[in-house]
């Protein structure tokens, strides 16, 4: 099973890449391909706002990145580009474990219940106490259809809200806040 780090973004609101964020020693888009890297193999990293910076910056190893060209537009952009990655990965993938950059408290054992579903035909969302949230679990199977209805910062949402999709209780494992705007000092 792949993970795929969402890592793109502008960071409008926070004003800055989140992919270039110092969070407890360590750069977001760093501990998000740490924590992929402990439970999927093999780990993509979508790039894209200052990716020439974020490549030079942050230690990326054991991941393969991608650069988002079209990052600007949205979320939906780079999911695209990371299954488009997927689908032409050298062996083949089942399935794909999205997660974004900004939820610094993601855990690999959050991802370990979520990649116990994973299959060609697996369409899952991670839960906290009721309320879906990351990661997203894609099977191969829903790849086209995931990217054929991605726009703007929607990433997967109505592709999601069509069909029955399994909620992984995942409270307690990982802290699903994301980091929208810089802590206040």
């Amino acid at each position: 099973m792949a993970g795929l780090v969402l890592a793109a973004g502008g960071g409008r609101r926070y004003g800055m890449p989140k992919a270039l964020v110092e969070y407890e020693g360590s750069l977001l888009v760093e501990r998000a391909v740490r924590t992929a890297a402990a439970v999927c193999d093999p780990v993509l990293v979508v790039l894209g706002a200052q990716a020439v910076d974020v490549w030079r910056t942050a230690d990326l190893s054991g991941a393969t990145v991608l650069v988002n060209t079209d990052w600007a537009s949205g979320m939906a952009s780079s999911l695209r580009t990371g299954l488009d990655g997927l689908r032409g990965w050298p062996g083949r993938v089942d399935a794909a474990l999205v997660q974004l950059v900004d939820m610094p408290g993601m855990t690999p054992a959050a991802l370990a219940r979520m990649a116990g579903h994973a299959a060609p035909d697996a369409l899952a969302v991670a839960s906290y106490d009721g309320v879906r949230g990351h990661p997203v679990l894609l099977g191969r199977e829903h790849w086209a259809g995931v990217a054929e209805t991605a726009t703007g910062d929607e990433g997967a949402r109505r592709y999601l809200a069509a069909r029955d999709v399994l909620e992984v209780d995942c409270t307690g494992l990982a802290d699903p806040t994301d980091l929208d705007v810089p802590p206040l000092a």
